[in-house]
This record gives C-alpha cells, structure tokens and sequence, in this order.
C-alpha cells in the first residue's frame, strides 16, 4: 500500500530546512530552550539503529530494531516482504521509527511518525542502495522495484526460493517529530509538518 491511497493533504514540505519547534512546556525544565532543527537531523541522519512501531492486522503492536538512511527529507528502511513489519504496513501504513539511548542524564532521543510508502523506481532504490553502502557498508543489488541480499538467508518456504533476499523499501515521510533531550535541561520539542494528522506526545 502507498500513501496515495491515504486520505490526506498534500505531502508535506522537506524538512531540512531548519523547521522551529515547539517547546512542549509541560514535558520540558523551566526555561528550557527548544531542541534546534539541526539537531534533530543530525541524530535523523547518523543513528545506526531506529526501532520501528506498527500496528498488527488485530490491532496489537509491533516493534523491531532495523537500520535506516535519511535522504529527500525523509527516512528509509527496507524489510523482507513476507516479514512481520512488511505485512502490517500492508493493512496499515502509519508507524513510528524511535531512536536515542538508554542513558538517563545525557542524550537525544528522536521519535518520527508518519505514513509508510514502498518506493519501486529502480533509479530511486539505486541512489538509496548506495547511501546504505556509504553508511553501513551493507551492499544491496537492485532489481525489479527491490533490493535483493545474495548473501541474506532465505525467509521463504521451500517453494518459493525466489523470495530469498529479497527486502522491500519503503520511505517514511514526517508528520510529526519529536525530540526528547537530556542534560542540564530536560527538553521535549514537537515539530509537525503537512502531509497528515498530527500525532500528539
């Protein structure tokens, strides 16, 4: 499923450009500054691992660690097709990607919500296989609206070797992004850009 088959607005604006947050007083230290855009990216571009939340078909949560590039203004992240994650976002495209660290006094976490959207040109897959290379030196062939891993184990079922390494992509566009910051201050800082309903902390 795509989000073209979501009823929505238009999608929303790139945010690269150095969106302001809102400071969410009630979650944040008394004069708290709110958390810069720039910041925000940072963690969006550099975190190796993301937790990504979906909702099962019976309406019970999934979560699972994976690892994501950010490109266009949006995250990316690939999964198996017959995997857990892949089915959900079949029924239901919104999820949550979560990342930051389990320390209490020092850090940033980041949690971005949005619509789930499978990208299948073959030029977009390559420009994103190379940003995992560069990033993760994890090498993914492209072909027919896929990634495949010659070197990933086989998922499927022995009739159906064909599916072996085969990762579906999919683009994450932000709705909502929240950042949570740890320090001298503790601060929660809620950017919400076009494109969906927002998502409240």
């Amino acid at each position: 499923m795509t989000t073209a088959s979501i009823a929505q607005p238009d999608p929303a604006p790139t945010p690269d450009g150095g969106a302001a947050g809102e400071l969410m007083t009630d979650f944040s230290s008394p004069g708290a500054a709110p958390t810069s855009w720039a910041d925000a990216l940072k963690v969006l571009q550099a975190a190796e691992i993301f937790w990504l939340s979906t909702v099962r078909p019976d309406g019970r949560p999934h979560v699972t660690p994976l690892i994501t590039v950010w490109a266009d203004g949006a995250l990316h992240f690939c999964t198996g097709r017959t995997e857990r994650k892949a089915r959900n976002l079949e029924e239901n495209p919104w999820c949550v990607l979560t990342t930051g660290t389990n320390l209490m006094n020092e850090g940033l976490d980041v949690v971005l919500a949005g619509a789930a959207e499978r990208l299948t040109e073959d030029h977009v897959l390559q420009r994103l296989a190379d940003r995992w290379a560069c990033k993760y030196d994890w090498r993914f062939e492209v072909r027919d609206g896929a990634f495949w891993d010659s070197e990933a184990p086989s998922e499927s079922a022995s009739s159906d070797p064909p599916a072996a390494g085969e990762a579906h992509v999919f683009q994450v566009r932000p709705v909502t992004v929240h950042a949570y910051g740890r320090g001298e201050d503790y601060t929660a800082t809620r950017w919400r850009f076009d494109g969906g309903a927002s998502v409240e902390a």
